[in-house]
């Protein structure tokens, strides 16, 4: 069995390899990456990568058949990977979230690939203030990270069929500690402002509602998707992932870690324009489907394992949302330094644009 992990050198990617690793020790692990955030290793004295058998460096962009060459599943992580940089990168968003997702699903199709797991997002669902959604429910994209999910979607459907199928999963906001730390996301922001300066700033007025999910249930689901037919009866499945108990107002996120970190003040921007991304949504699906791959983590669990990561990495910036750990602020860092073009291509000198290369990582 192949498997080709795109995007797996961001935040979520370690925990998914880690998860396949243990999962099918003898199958061959290729990580298709640019590279972007490589460098951002987090609390970990290996590189994540060691699990695989094969690193390919390259655009999802410009993916060229040979890279799916033999592959069995694809798992789609690459992604600009949040709302700040889809405002910022809008068309890099639609180009990489969405174009090469379904280019790449095409070429998967075309190899022999027998599945394609796209990571999406419960965002799609925008601003919902009746019951949590359902797969069902409409779709408001409010950005352009959401509607690049919502367009990649759409155009995966007719390329499934028996022999090939699609699962898309509709992710819960990540949250949790990895090798690759991520703090523009709503649970790590919080806990990073309790570690470094026991204050958690909430930007909002604190009403709006997320569903959250740890990167390794994240994970879990993943390997779940990749080991058959999540749905025996459909071709194509787009999929809620998360948990039910894992609903909640981002007052509430903010007093969950509070608790947990004794002597945190939260601070409520009460003067805050109305927040319109607010949703709940509905997991009984997967939890129908999915009843050995359902979260296994708890919020204080989470913000404990948070805590004691940043505490080990000697965290103590303050300023962190100007810092490398914000995926905007270090692309913009790369840009400035003319590593990126707009973009966001490597100017290599003397390697085209659109070449990639592979590297063999053994332990």
């Amino acid at each position: 069995m192949k498997i080709l992990i795109t995007g797996n050198m961001g935040y979520v990617g370690p925990a998914v390899v880690s998860e396949l690793r243990a999962f099918y020790p003898r199958a061959t692990l290729v990580g298709y990456d640019t590279g972007y955030f490589a460098t951002c290793l987090t609390n970990t004295s290996t590189l994540p990568e060691y699990l695989l058998d094969e690193q390919l460096f390259g655009d999802v962009r410009a993916i060229t058949p040979a890279a799916l060459d033999g592959v069995d599943v694809v798992i789609y992580l690459a992604a600009i990977s949040n709302d700040a940089m889809g405002n910022r990168y809008e068309q890099v968003t639609l180009d990489v979230n969405y174009r090469a997702a379904v280019r790449t699903a095409q070429l998967a199709k075309e190899a022999g690939a027998r599945s394609f797991i796209f990571a999406s997002s419960c965002s799609i669902y925008g601003f919902a203030d009746a019951a949590p959604r359902t797969e069902h429910a409409s779709l408001n994209p409010l950005t352009a990270y959401a509607k690049s999910k919502v367009m990649a979607e759409e155009a995966l459907v007719p390329l499934a069929d028996e022999h090939f199928k699609i699962s898309c999963l509709r992710f819960a906001t990540a949250c949790g500690m990895s090798p690759r730390l991520r703090l523009d996301l709503v649970l790590n922001d919080f806990v990073a402002g309790a570690a470094s300066s026991s204050t958690i700033n909430i930007l909002s007025d604190g009403t709006p509602w997320r569903p959250l999910i740890h990167i390794k249930d994240m994970a879990r689901a993943i390997r779940w998707a990749s080991a058959g037919t999540p749905d025996a009866d459909r071709d194509f499945l787009a999929l809620n992932v998360g948990s039910n108990t894992w609903n909640y107002q981002v007052k509430d996120l903010a007093q969950a870690v509070a608790e947990a970190i004794p002597g945190t003040k939260v601070t409520i921007n009460e003067k805050a324009a109305p927040d319109k991304r607010s949703y709940s949504v509905n997991f009984d699906l997967f939890e129908k489907l999915a009843p050995d791959a359902q979260p296994v983590y708890t919020l204080r669990e989470t913000i404990e394992e948070l805590y004691r990561g940043l505490v080990a990495m000697g965290f103590d910036n303050a300023d962190f949302r100007n810092s490398r750990y914000m995926r905007l602020k270090l692309l913009s860092a790369l840009q400035d330094d003319s590593q990126l073009n707009e973009q966001l291509q490597w100017r290599r000198k003397g390697i085209p644009l659109s070449e990639s290369w592979s590297t063999l990582i053994t332990a």
